[in-house]
Parts: C-alpha cells; sequence; structure tokens
C-alpha cells in the first residue's frame, strides 16, 4: 500500500511539473498538409488573480476557410480580410477570410480552464514544420499574450502550436 501511494505521488507531481499546462496550448499538436484541422485552443488560467475576459487567436495565411464556434456566456466576433493568395476551397476560389476570432465578454477565473474552438483548412502548398496560431487573453489589468513565434526552447509565452506533415502521414 506504501509502495501504491508513493508511485501515485511521484505520478502526480510529474504530471503537475508538465510545463505545457502553463501555457495556451492546442489540444492536438500534428495535422496534416492539405488537411481540415479542428482546433481546441486550451486556456490554462486568467491573468494572475483576474479572470480572463477576452480571447483573441490570429489566423495566420495558410489556414483558410475558418469557422469559430461559439461559445456559451461569449460574444464571437470574427474579423475577416483579403488573403496574401488565393486558396481553392472545392472548387471555389477564396480570396479573404477570418483573419482573427475573438470571444469576448466572457468569464474564465483564473482558477478555471476553459476550451476555444475553430476550425478551417491548410493550404496545399504549406512546408512541413511549425505552424503558429499566436494568442492573446485579456484581463481587467491587463493581459497574457501567447504570441512568440520563434521557436526556441524554453520561452516564457510560446504561441499555440502544431507540427505540419506531408498529407497522408499525419496519425489523424
Amino acid at each position: 500500500m506504501i509502495r501504491t501511494f508513493a508511485c501515485a505521488a511521484v505520478a502526480a507531481a510529474t504530471l503537475t511539473a508538465v510545463p505545457a499546462f502553463a501555457h495556451a496550448t492546442l489540444e492536438v499538436r500534428q495535422a496534416a498538409i492539405g488537411s481540415t484541422y479542428k482546433a481546441v485552443l486550451r486556456v490554462p488560467h486568467g491573468c494572475g488573480a483576474e479572470a480572463t475576459n477576452v480571447v483573441r487567436i490570429q489566423i495566420p495565411e495558410g489556414f483558410y476557410n475558418v469557422k469559430p464556434m461559439p461559445k456559451a456566456g461569449w460574444t464571437l466576433e470574427t474579423v475577416t480580410g483579403p488573403y496574401a493568395q488565393s486558396y481553392d476551397n472545392h472548387g471555389t476560389p477564396l480570396t479573404e477570410g477570418v483573419k482573427e476570432i475573438v470571444w469576448k465578454d466572457g468569464n474564465l477565473p483564473n482558477e478555471w480552464y476553459d476550451e476555444f474552438v475553430f476550425r478551417g483548412t491548410f493550404a496545399g502548398t504549406l512546408e512541413p514544420g511549425r505552424f503558429y496560431f499566436p494568442a492573446v487573453q485579456e484581463c481587467a489589468n491587463g493581459e497574457e499574450a501567447w504570441i512568440d513565434v520563434t521557436g526556441a526552447d524554453n520561452v516564457e509565452m510560446p504561441a499555440p502550436s502544431l507540427e505540419l506533415v506531408p498529407a497522408g502521414a499525419s496519425g489523424h
């Protein structure tokens, strides 16, 4: 019994020590180039002791036909604009679309966790590698800006990201 308790304590300590839980992250960390992707942005806390009341996510070039999911208790807005290139959406050319998603007027206390969902398609012209979705949490007196897209190890505020792999290479 003591051994079981000790193993459980070590496992719990290991799980709570994982730094990714302190950052805004994407639930699914890999997608195939040219595929549709459902993004689940996981927001682990508010800003210090304050509740988050706005969540913004930037939609980079190469991820198109974006559709956010409404969230109960939050107002949903999108910012649209032209794409740098045209994308083929099942035979229909898309030249503009969602560039930013904003969930606002909500309440995510610092002690709680929540998820914000949107979907879109990765362009077939993208290259394998990291793909970033910079995100910002806004609170009454500050913000948590998850916008570092350098890919450097141990950065304080990394943008949520995933690994783009060649079509057919994804496990999903």
